[in-house]
């Protein structure tokens, strides 16, 4: 507690109105990648408590459109709209697709992570089954040239998931911001140009 109490990027957000410190991981792959422009559409996956839709609202303005999902609620934002559900049901994928508009998303963000368990080999895979879910949400969802930033974990599965991502994308980086704690094993992946 003391530890998250003093982070500079926790006292950061707070003073910028940001529900957390995850809004500079994304504030910052933005500034080096120019991940938004305004008018986009967007999608949110694992949304709450909403920091990454706040920094999406602010990118894409009032033209654009901004959806997301968590398991557990998320307050309201302005120019934002969520599901409350579990991505990895059926139900809620289809309410979360009727909020997505037809012709499809420019890009989608998943900052997905499982409950950590402790266990490094079984977190590692449970975070991996997110991301390849969220790989599959945006195969489906994203328009021709859209673009995936999801949260990985370094480990077994970590390469094959990479080149999953290769099979999809023009071009697939990975991103370590340095609002990411320097203790956690979590990058990001950055799809780029889905084909």
């Amino acid at each position: 507690m003391q530890r998250h109490v003093a982070d500079p990027y926790v006292q950061k957000a707070r003073a910028a109105g940001y529900r957390s410190r995850a809004a500079f991981k994304l504030i910052e792959i933005d500034r080096g990648d120019r991940l938004f422009r305004p008018g986009m559409s967007v999608v949110d996956l694992g949304a709450a408590p909403g920091s990454w839709a706040q920094v999406a609202v602010e990118r894409v303005g009032p033209a654009g459109r901004v959806v997301g999902i968590d398991l557990l609620p998320v307050e309201p934002i302005r120019g934002a709209a969520f599901v409350q559900g579990d991505f990895r049901q059926e139900s809620a994928l289809r309410d979360l697709s009727r909020l997505v508009p037809a012709g499809g998303v420019d890009l989608v963000l998943s900052d997905l992570a499982p409950n950590l368990s402790g266990v490094a080999a079984t977190d590692q895979a449970r975070s991996i089954e997110l991301a390849e879910l969220a790989l599959e949400f945006a195969r489906r969802h994203l328009k021709p040239g859209g673009d995936l930033l999801v949260k990985a974990f370094h480990g077994a599965q970590f390469d094959s998931f990479r080149k999953a991502m290769s099979l999809i994308f023009r071009s697939v980086a990975v991103r370590k911001p340095g609002a990411s704690r320097d203790s956690s094993a979590e990058v990001y992946l950055l799809g780029r140009g889905k084909h």
